[in-house]
Parts: structure tokens; sequence; C-alpha cells
């Protein structure tokens, strides 16, 4: 059994992320949300280091190190607060900590400090793990069930989805180009559509995505927690893939580096030639007699379609990188499924990577896709939001419209969403959408 390392945050999808990185140095993940959960544990799993955060929700995180110190175990400290070389070093001379890490962190400079405190062993065994957060599978080898090319359907009817008409791409974690074209509507679908058998060229490295997540063992429940998943990446400047699966629909968001970038789906309605339909940008027959002419001559689909004067060389780029938002888009529409969290860097492979910033990509996802009675779900009418302490993301870095952000000084408890949407005279499913969307973000929380 590998050594073992003791985990406190209250963000429970960063505790199975940490989880995760820990297990695979062949560490033994002990996750707990509380501080005094983390305490108790202490003299229970005797853990030989510990990664605490500063600000929990039933004490300061000050005073579980003061406990870690007292057993004579080292301890980490991260914080979305309390930032800045002061914090740091007050953190290491008054409260013992050997690192302090500040939100967003770099997750490997997090895993060398663990190295420098505990030796890395073999990956631990499943009878091993100790968990209060669900437990992560085990490392995952390259063998997958996920094959793009054998698209499933879906008796889902998908909706439309509205996007915007800029596009910007990434090499290397840096822009490489900027497309802007008009704002598109993806159409709905009432019935399930059927697309051509042979893969669309609009999804680069075709082996690299055979290799894809297995889900036969899954991380958690997807609920209404795909935001804090995102997040969970983003905090932990993490890069891998966060792969969801519905029933036989499954999904996939690369990261890198906290960063969403690209995206894959089994889904026949993904398909780049179906999302060209849905788009507007070719018809069903148009579709019909592309299918035709590249199942005849073994071309790619790409080439057809400029040649049949359907698609400019220079669009496919653009048409590719929408086709990836509207995948990432459509998850936040599921209200049930599955996860699994993966490391591998399977974006680096990928030719087209799209730049999404987690927090517009949160923000835009629920305005988008969340349905008023789902809203109406999360957030009652006399809920009363403040903001919070610990936000996983800074106001900045948020696009607001002018009446949100003259809403936002206006949110400080003494008002409840009744209020707040009789103030704004907006529609009641747009302020919903918008502080729910706030509250994902963790900007706002309830009072």
């Amino acid at each position: 059994m590998g050594a073992k390392i003791l985990l406190c945050d209250d963000n429970q999808e960063l505790l199975v992320l940490l989880s995760r990185l820990v297990e695979q140095q062949g560490w033994t993940p002990v996750a707990v949300g509380r501080g005094k959960s983390a305490i108790d544990a202490i003299p229970v799993e005797q853990p030989a280091a510990a990664v605490v955060d500063v600000l929990l929700p039933d004490m300061m995180g000050y005073d579980v190190g003061a406990a870690l110190r007292k057993a004579n175990i080292p301890f980490i400290f991260m914080t979305g607060v309390f930032k800045g070389g002061r914090a740091a070093a007050d953190a290491r001379a008054q409260h013992g900590a050997v690192a302090y890490f500040e939100k967003p962190f770099d997750s490997q400079k997090l895993v060398d400090a663990l190295r420098g405190l505990v030796p890395a062993a073999a990956p631990a065994s499943a009878s091993s793990r100790r968990f209060s957060a669900p437990p992560p599978p085990p490392p995952l080898d390259e063998k997958t069930d996920f094959d793009v090319e054998l698209g499933v359907d879906s008796d889902e009817p998908v909706d439309a989805m509205e996007l915007t008409g800029k596009v910007i791409l990434t090499e290397d974690g840096k822009v490489s180009a900027v497309l802007k074209g008009d704002t598109i509507t993806a159409g709905p679908i009432s019935a399930p559509a059927r697309a051509p058998a042979r893969p669309g060229p609009s999804l680069p490295s075709a082996e690299v995505r055979k290799q894809a997540t297995d889900l036969s063992r899954t991380e958690g429940s997807l609920h209404d927690n795909l935001p804090e998943l995102i997040t969970a990446f983003y905090l932990a400047q993490q890069t891998g893939e966060l792969t969801v699966q519905k029933g036989k629909v499954k999904k996939s968001i690369y990261f890198e580096k906290g960063r969403p970038v690209f995206a894959i789906s089994n889904l026949v309605t993904d398909r780049f030639w179906p999302f060209l339909v849905r788009v507007g940008k070719i018809s069903n027959g148009q579709l019909e007699l592309c299918a035709a002419a590249a199942e005849k001559t073994g071309r790619r689909t790409g080439d057809v379609l400029v040649e049949m004067g359907l698609l400019k060389d220079t669009e496919k780029l653009y048409y590719v990188a929408q086709q990836v938002k509207a995948i990432v888009y459509s998850v936040f529409g599921w209200e049930e499924g599955q996860y699994r969290l993966h490391f591998t860097d399977r974006a680096a492979k990928e030719a087209i990577k799209v730049d999404l910033h987690p927090a517009h990509l949160i923000i835009r996802g629920i305005k988008k896709l969340y349905k008023p009675e789902r809203l109406y779900r999360l957030l009652a009418a006399d809920d009363r939001l403040v903001p919070t302490q610990q936000p996983a993301y800074s106001l900045h870095e948020v696009e607001l419209e002018r009446w949100e952000a003259e809403l936002l000084p206006q949110i400080d408890g003494s008002r409840s969403m009744a209020d707040l949407i009789a103030l704004t005279q907006r529609p009641e499913h747009a302020v919903y959408g918008f502080l729910y969307g706030m509250v994902a973000l963790k900007i706002l929380e309830r009072s």
C-alpha cells in the first residue's frame, strides 16, 4: 500500500481530480471536505503528508495545519483567497507549511512538492484506497471502446443552439488565429439523423481519437456538476480530458493546462456533415450527393465539399471549430450521466484547437442549455445571494452584459431572487441563467 496523502478541500470535483493525481504517483489519497474530518483522520489514517485548503466550510485550514504540525506530518496549503508573498511567507513561518499554492495552480508543481516529502511508489491497488470523496478508478490503459467512427444515434431530440461567430484557435498555448463570421444557429433535431458511415474529415487525428477514455468504470455521476468539473481542471491547470456518458452516447472534452481546447463525440448528429446541415451550410440533398461521391471515389469529405463548391477551403477550419464548440456546449444540456477523468495529453496531437476560457464556457453553457425548469430547481425564488469569499474566477474573466454588470452591486443578501428579477425588469429565465451562472463560477453563493 502506498503512503497516504490527506487531501482537504470543500470542492468535491477538485478533490476527485487531486485524488487521481495522487493515485498516479502510487500514493493512497484520503480525501475529505471539512476541517474537522481532516483532523479526525490524522490519528486514524496517519498520512505521510497533506494538502489543505486555507478556507474551509467549518474552520480555517490553519487549524488543520496546527493538528498536522503537532503530529509531525508535513503539509502544503492551497488557497483561492489569501494571495501574495506575505500570505505565503506567513503560511510557512507562522503555520509551518512546507509550500503554498494559489488557485489556480500548476498541478505538476504540486505533485513535485509532494514528491519532495513522500517518495512515489507503485500505483495503489483498489483494495488499499481510503476515500471520503468518490474513489477514482485505477489508471487507464490505451484500450478503449470509444470509437467515434462507430457512430450512435440518440432517441432524445436535440434543441437549437446559437453559436457566436468568433472562433479563436490556439497553437502551443498561444493564439494562432482569430476567425470571424456571422452568429450561426445549429437547428433542432426532432429525430435521430443518419450520417454516412465514412467519418467526416473535420475530425482530425482519427487514430488518436479512437483512444479516448473507456467509461466501463466511471469516476462519478454527472448531474449539475459539469461546471465544477471544468473548474477543477482550471484550478489545477491540468492537462487531460473529461469524458461523459449517457446511455450509448459518449463525449470527451480535451483540456490543455486547464483550458478546454477540443471535443469529440460518438453521436451521429455531432459529426461534421450533419453539423453543416444543422447550421444551414448544406442541405440534406447536398449531403447525400457528397456522401455518394466520397464513397464512390474514396476521397475525403472535405475535398468533395470544396470541389462541389459547397464549402470554401478557407471555411473548413471555421466550421470545424464551431463543431467543436457545439459538442462542448451540448453537454451542458445533460442532467444525468457519468463522468471520468483522464490525464494523457491527447489535445497535443490535434491539428485544430479552440480557445475556450472556462469562465466564458460555463456561463454561456448555462445560459444556452439550461432549461427554465432546471434553473428554477437550482435556485429558489426566496434564495438570497452574496459574493463568495473564495471565487473560482476573477470578475474580469467573465463577459457581462450591461444589465448584468449593473445588477451585481445590488447582490448583497438583502434581496431574494424574486426581488432581483423585479429590479432588472428582464425575463425571469434570463435572470436565473445569469445568476446561476455566477453561482456555478463560485463568484456568488447562497447566503
